[in-house]
This record gives structure tokens, sequence and C-alpha cells, in this order.
């Protein structure tokens, strides 16, 4: 016996209308849920790897500082350095100006006139003693700055004064220390040439005496 369909055709159309846009939702409800979530892997990875970027760039960055601050050590070990060099290349220099200084203290005094004090002061040496004239005075003040390690000789008083006739003079003066083996700088500050000496100063009487 054949089966007769008695429900209206367009209600039926209208159920499988419904059942085809149900299935269409939920595809398109997973479709979104799934690419949500591809989305999200995706800018997790990528925050994983920014991350992992920063991670290596501040490693590097603290390798860096710690070579600078190395660098900063190694370099006041080389400032220590080099000052010991030169203190000590220094200690040299001033050991062999010593020598000849003491020499040329001995050479250029002339007769009649004797040290009784030599004191130093960095680069100025004070020079005490008597002498039988003002005239021996100014001889010796011209044989130091003849002496090449001495120059710039200033007479700060010569007076009569003593009991002793031989050498009635009592006088002081300053005299700067050179080196002629220095070199000389290129703007002519280096020490005063030995080959061409100052004229010396003129002594200063502080009581008239006869020269002999």
């Amino acid at each position: 016996m054949a089966r007769i369909n008695l429900l209206p055709w367009r209600a039926e159309r209208r159920k499988q209308r419904q059942k085809e846009f149900g299935l269409m939702l939920g595809a398109a409800a997973a479709t979104a849920v799934v690419l949500c979530l591809l989305i999200n892997m995706f800018y997790n990875a990528q925050i994983s790897g920014q991350q992992e970027r920063n991670a290596f760039v501040q490693e590097q960055i603290t390798q860096v500082e710690t070579q600078l601050t190395e660098i900063a050590e190694l370099d006041k070990k080389k400032a220590k350095l080099l000052a010991r060099k030169e203190v000590i290349e220094d200690l040299q220099a001033d050991r062999s100006q010593m020598v000849h200084l003491f020499d040329s203290l001995v050479r250029t005094i002339p007769d009649g006139v004797t040290l009784t004090s030599v004191k130093q002061d960095d680069k100025t040496l004070t020079l005490e003693g008597r002498s039988q004239s003002n005239a021996r005075v100014s001889t010796y003040l011209r044989n130091l700055e003849g002496s090449g390690w001495m120059s710039s000789p200033e007479l700060a008083i010569i007076e009569a004064k003593g009991e002793d006739k031989a050498l009635p003079y009592e006088f002081k003066l300053q005299v700067q220390l050179a080196n002629p083996n220095a070199p000389k700088d290129k703007d002519g500050d280096g020490e005063p040439d030995a080959a061409t000496p100052a004229t010396p100063a003129t002594p200063a009487v502080a009581s008239t005496g006869a020269a002999s």
C-alpha cells in the first residue's frame, strides 16, 4: 500500500532549511573557535620568540657591561703602571742630574767664595755663602749661568757681615735647576740653552765695600 505524506510540503522544506542553517551556524562557530585558537597560538609564539630575543639581548648587554668594567680596570692598571714608569724615569733623570749638579757646584765656585748652605725646593736651588768681595759673587753668578745644569741665577742679598775678615761678605742667591740633555719643547718652553747664557743679575749691595 503506498504511503502518502499528508504534511504540508512548505513546513517540511522550512524544517530542512532550519536544519541546514543550524549545521552551517555550528560549522561557522567551530571555524571561528579554531581560527581564534590559531591566532592565539600565533601571537603566543610571536611573544615567546620576542621574549627569547629580549633575553638574548639582555645577556649580551650584561656581557658587554662586564667587558667594559674589565676594560676600565685595565685602564686604571695601565695608568698606574705608566705613573710608576714616569716616576722611575724621573728618579733616574734626577739621580743623573744631582751628580752633574754637585759636580757643577764644585767647578763653578771661584776662588774667594765658599758655600755655607745649599737648599733645594723642587727646581729652585738656594745657595748661601761667604765671599771676599762683590766681584767674586758676580763671577760666581756668571759661572752658574754657564754651567749648563743651572740657569737664571738671582742674587737675593749680599752684605758685609761677620767677623771673618778674609770673607767679609755674606750672600744668598737662588738658581733654577736645568738639564741640558732634556728635549726642548717645540714652542721653546724647554730649559734654557746652556750655549746662550743670559746676563747675570747685578749684585745688590746691602753695605758698601771695596771690590778686590
